[in-house]
């Protein structure tokens, strides 16, 4: 066990093989709840293992307006799409306390060359998280607000789930986040989300939605 390990304890050990020795090349850096993390347009090759809380990754401008792109919850790292040195494609904030591995473009570069099976890993997730962006560009063009709304409540993606014998539950949600996930405003996230509800097809809970019956295609 080496000195990283001693001071982590159980963070490292819920993390997967593969992604553990990863991690322990890093050094351990903990964030208050609603951190700035990475800002979007930085230069920068740091990438982080999160060991502990969750983020969420989005964009911005300068006119407070907002896009979601997803959360990413411990077990799992970002910052690997500004591995090629280029400025950073979105910014991350915490969404409550968090620790991290942080770890140098070098120190990736030196584990990939160590652990070579990892670069299977790494490019799956990059090609992944580049299909979540195409498919999210898609249904900006293609998609009205509600046709949007719709795909993020049946794909979950990015979202805490749980399901019971009453359906499908997305936990920790608010409208406000839909709506910077949908690309529409919170007012208009809440109507459509009402109508819903008063259709039967969904129940609202503080930061709750349980999805009780499949959502109707038009609305």
């Amino acid at each position: 066990m080496n000195a990283l390990q001693l001071v982590g304890g159980d963070l490292f050990a819920q993390l997967r093989p593969e992604l553990r020795e990863l991690a322990l090349r890093g050094v351990l850096r903990s964030y208050p709840k609603k951190t700035v993390v990475i800002n979007e347009g930085d230069k920068g090759e740091s990438l982080f293992v999160l060991l502990k809380g969750s983020v969420r990754v989005f964009s911005g401008n300068g006119d407070g307006r907002e896009i979601t792109y997803g959360r990413i919850y411990s077990g799992d790292y970002f910052g690997e799409m500004s591995l090629d040195g280029g400025p950073r494609s979105a910014s991350v904030i915490t969404l409550e306390p968090c620790t991290c591995a942080v770890l140098s473009g070098a120190e990736v570069r030196a584990h990939l060359a160590a652990e070579p099976e990892f670069s299977a890993n790494l490019l799956v997730r990059v090609i992944g998280r580049a299909r979540a962006a195409t498919e999210a560009a898609r249904n900006m063009a293609l998609l009205d607000v509600y046709g949007r709304l719709v795909a993020l409540l049946e794909a979950h993606d990015g979202l805490t789930v749980l399901t019971t014998d009453a359906g499908v539950t997305l936990e920790s949600i608010t409208h406000q986040e839909i709506a910077s996930r949908v690309g529409a405003s919170r007012e208009m996230v809440s109507r459509l989300l009402k109508d819903l509800e008063r259709g039967g097809y969904i129940e609202m809970a503080t930061k709750r939605i349980t999805l009780v019956k499949k959502l109707p295609s038009h609305w």
